[in-house]
């Protein structure tokens, strides 16, 4: 009896709480948008929708897809086609299809919001949902991490004394010198993509997402990871983000082919460039802060005028995708690395090559280091090259697995290099030896290896 009465009660302080906080009108922008991006996107986006039904845009959400029904019609449970598959009991028939259903709370809103007129209160019926609203608190990563995590992005702090990493929903930050954990940067996207620091060393930028759903750049102060405000969000993964030299601007890279610049003392969006007609993977400033370049899925390379947005050329001699991008120290050139297996060197004036330099797999990210930059690739290690003339100056060995990303610290001439397989390798620059390895996933603990059966006698 008394765990009956303890139920009861349980059932109706819920029911209260969820009474309360829908007394209010339910807003599309804060309470609808957020589950329609976290439930249905994926299946029903701008790259793929199912049923010919999209809702990354009010406009899209309250039209019809192949059937005749709109997804959602004001006052009209019945007419809603959306809400008819939310509450459907066939899993073969209800959306999300190869998800969880939606809980009761979830579809309770959903219903009072159409009950309600299905009224809308964001800024404009036709922009993407993921533009305006609420930035999401994000959990925190694992305490200890059952997987490894590939390290899609590293940075060094300014002084060189911590490495940050890409974790699971945070940035996880390490001592280069032993691969100690010093501490977590909590409230990030799913994943980590790419990772700047200001050039006055207060501020880190996250490149994050998680793909099909949401995409944002958070801004962080670096020594104590409060959180400072959430730019360019879209309806997938940010991919990279660069700080201008002067460190008043920012610009971002995208899945959903844009490349955006903000102030960065605001957040106030100056341009959005949609030149790119697939993923943009990677942007870099030149080193006078005029022009923009930017590395594409849609297998170009391209330069912009940082200021207007004005595209001032495209280079198309990969063929396969481009994966990185970084200007040459006098401005006048770009170097580009792709699925080709190459970086390619080329003229900002006429997009004509200049250089290449073949190697054994597809190479990502380029890493700027001063006179000198670094490749991550497919090869399992780190190149280093001469930024002015291209020629290598050693390579970095000893990674198991695809090294994806790199970063190197000119004061204590160390190098870093991030693998699929979750390692992180530290080099010294001056004589190419390893310093440390070691797995940037906490608490993992590697399985145990299998024993060997007994021999028979």
């Amino acid at each position: 009896m008394k765990r009956t009465f303890e139920f009861l009660v349980a059932a109706i302080v819920a029911a209260l709480a969820i009474s309360s906080a829908q007394a209010d009108p339910v807003s599309f922008k804060g309470d609808v948008a957020p589950l329609l991006i976290n439930s249905c996107l994926a299946c029903h986006g701008p790259k793929k929708a199912e049923g010919g039904y999209r809702i990354d845009t009010f406009e899209k959400v309250m039209a019809a897809g192949d059937s005749t029904s709109p997804g959602f019609h004001a006052k009209d449970l019945e007419g809603s086609e959306a809400f008819r598959r939310m509450i459907e009991t066939n899993p073969k028939e209800r959306m999300p299809l190869d998800g969880d259903p939606m809980t009761a709370e979830q579809i309770a809103t959903v219903k009072k919001w159409i009950e309600e007129g299905a009224n809308f209160d964001g800024p404009d019926p036709k922009a993407p949902l993921a533009s305006y609203i609420p930035a999401p608190k994000h959990p925190a990563g694992p305490e200890k991490y059952s997987a490894t995590m590939p390290i899609t992005a590293l940075a060094f702090t300014p002084d060189g004394s911590q490495l940050l990493a890409a974790g699971y929903h945070e940035v996880t930050v390490w001592n280069p010198a032993d691969g100690q954990l010093i501490r977590r940067i909590n409230n990030v996207g799913q994943r980590t993509y790419g990772l700047s620091v200001s050039p006055d060393g207060q501020l880190l930028a996250v490149a994050c997402g998680a793909p099909g759903r949401l995409g944002e750049c958070r801004i962080f102060k670096l020594d104590s990871g409060e959180l400072v405000r959430v730019i360019s969000t879209t309806s997938d993964v940010v991919y990279d983000c660069q700080f201008n030299p002067a460190g008043d601007r920012i610009a971002t890279a995208a899945a959903d082919g844009s490349v955006r610049v903000f102030e960065v003392a605001t957040g106030k969006e100056q341009n959005t460039i949609t030149s790119h007609s697939d993923w943009v993977f990677a942007v870099a400033w030149s080193p006078d802060g005029n022009k923009l370049a930017s590395a594409s899925r849609d297998k170009t390379a391209k330069v912009y005028d940082a200021k207007t947005g004005d595209l001032l050329i495209t280079y198309s001699a990969h063929n396969k995708e481009v994966r990185g991008v970084m200007f040459h120290p006098d401005g006048a050139e770009v170097y580009s690395s792709g699925s080709d297996n190459k970086i390619q060197r080329w003229t900002v004036s006429e997009a004509k090559k200049s250089a290449e330099v073949g190697f054994g797999g597809e190479v990502y990210k380029l890493a700027a280091g001063g006179e000198f930059f670094l490749t991550s690739s497919a090869e399992a290690k780190v190149r280093q090259f001469n930024a002015k003339d291209q020629k290598q100056i050693r390579e970095y060995p000893g990674a198991k697995d695809w090294v994806l990303s790199a970063a190197y610290h000119a004061g204590t001439q160390r190098i870093a290099g991030g693998t699929f397989d979750g390692q992180v390798i530290i080099w010294n620059a001056e004589d190419g030896k390893q310093v440390v390895a070691f797995t940037a996933a906490p608490g993992f603990t590697p399985p145990a290896p299998a024993e060997k059966p007994a021999e028979k006698k």
